[in-house]
């Protein structure tokens, strides 16, 4: 008597919808991403997301700014189309989960989409248990997370929740001086207090982006708060001049000026236990044999508490200035976003912990879910990254640890939403 081994159906599950995912705007050389918002590629992932909510009878809408929804609705509210699949029948407040498809420049593929797949396939483990739900359920795909192509980290979620000017935000422009705006194709919508009144709790999963899970037995985390982080733009401006016939004395050298900035942020960061990190830098003219007329260099900065972040940001630009001043250079800082502390709702962090047996965290890392942490409930679930790598092609995480996060994601949303 032989006997064979059913294949669990979620493990199936899983590894059909990433591999249907796994080839779209991957670059060949870097093994990376690109997948950037309103590109082909992140095009061709929200084409994939409309497609997989239609196979589950899930009803799509657009909230003006870019942002997707597909919604799984209550019985009582199934039958009065898309308007009340957002929960405008209900009596009880929608359950949202999701996260975003874009990518940083030539990140990981499991940062933003894994939160996508594991919350279609959290509503089939549902589904399959035969488990119903008294409060809608949305899958949420938002816009611009990574900030890669117009600048803005959250862009869509910010939007969505009023936290960004729609109109500023139409005229934000990418390296092609095409504008957000364009790339919608209208206007954005900017805050929709009605959408978020209809939600009553927003659950994002999420890849670890460090290594606090990488050492114990658990797969799954709970987040407890997320750092205080922004960028600012430092230009520094010179002269530009021939490289040949320069003197070194004569020289106006903005170059001199951005460099020693980025070994100061390094060195203010590591004295507060802090982060600062200036990863992309912009030359003019950028010839080989020319001194620059401009720098421009990004700083990322982030620490566990604002006060902190406030003196690393300040300390940074003012070792920057003292330095113009000698190289003969100009500075401008602009703050081009800031994000507060966030501590996710401690009611809802503590029960998830408790239904999954979780352990909590805290990430520097900003998602989406910081955003909408101000206007709804918010909680996050991190899996296990085995290497703690992220932003990088290395990015990785198990299947066994991703169907575990599956797993648990379907738990929380049954505990919220069919109870």
């Amino acid at each position: 008597m032989s006997h064979h081994r059913t294949e669990d159906p979620l493990g199936a599950g899983f590894r059909e919808l990433w591999d249907q995912l796994a080839p779209v705007g991957r670059d060949p050389d870097s093994g990376g991403y690109l997948r950037y918002a309103f590109t082909p590629a992140e095009r061709e992932l929200r084409n994939w997301f409309a497609a997989q909510a239609k196979r589950r009878g899930m009803p799509v809408t657009d909230d003006g700014n870019g942002n997707l929804f597909a919604w799984w609705a209550a019985p009582d509210t199934a039958d009065d189309g898309p308007a009340a699949e957002a929960g405008t029948a209900a009596t009880a407040r929608a359950v949202l989960t999701g996260s975003h498809f874009d990518s940083v420049p030539h990140g990981g593929g499991y940062d933003g989409p894994l939160g996508i797949v594991s919350a279609f396939l959290a509503i089939d483990e549902l589904r399959r248990a035969g488990t119903v739900p008294v409060r809608p359920i949305g899958v949420a795909a938002f816009v611009e997370e990574e900030g890669a192509r117009f600048g803005v980290p959250c862009l869509g979620s910010r939007l969505l929740a009023g936290a960004f000017d729609p109109d500023r935000a139409a005229e934000l422009r990418d390296a092609d001086r095409v504008s957000f705006a364009e790339a919608l194709g209208a206007r954005p919508a900017g805050a929709r207090p009605d959408l978020l009144a209809r939600v009553g709790a927003y659950l994002e999963l999420h890849v670890e982006q460090g290594r606090a899970l990488a050492g114990g037995a658990a797969p799954v985390g709970v987040a407890s708060a997320i750092w205080p982080h922004g960028r600012w733009r430092f230009e520094f401006d010179g002269e530009a001049n021939h490289a040949g016939t320069t003197r070194m004395a004569d020289r106006r050298d903005p170059m001199l000026t951005y460099a020693f900035t980025v070994l100061a942020a390094n060195k203010e960061a590591r004295l507060r236990g802090a982060h600062a990190t200036i990863g992309r830098v912009r030359v003019e003219p950028n010839a080989t044999n020319a001194v620059p007329g401009r720098v421009t260099g990004w700083l990322d900065a982030r620490a566990a508490e604002p006060a902190v972040l406030d003196e690393l940001v300040e300390a940074v630009r003012a070792k920057a200035a003292d330095r113009a001043r000698r190289d003969g250079t100009g500075l401008t800082v602009v703050a081009e976003s800031t994000s507060p502390l966030v501590a996710f709702d401690d009611d809802l962090g503590a029960r998830l912990a408790r239904l999954l047996g979780a352990p909590v965290l805290p990430t520097a890392a900003g998602h989406d879910a910081g955003v909408l942490a101000g206007q709804v409930p918010t909680a996050m679930l991190f899996v296990r990254n085995p290497t703690g790598v992220s932003h990088s092609p290395a990015e990785h995480a198990t299947e066994a640890d991703c169907v575990a996060g599956v797993r648990a994601l379907a738990g929380a949303l049954a505990e919220l939403a069919c109870r």
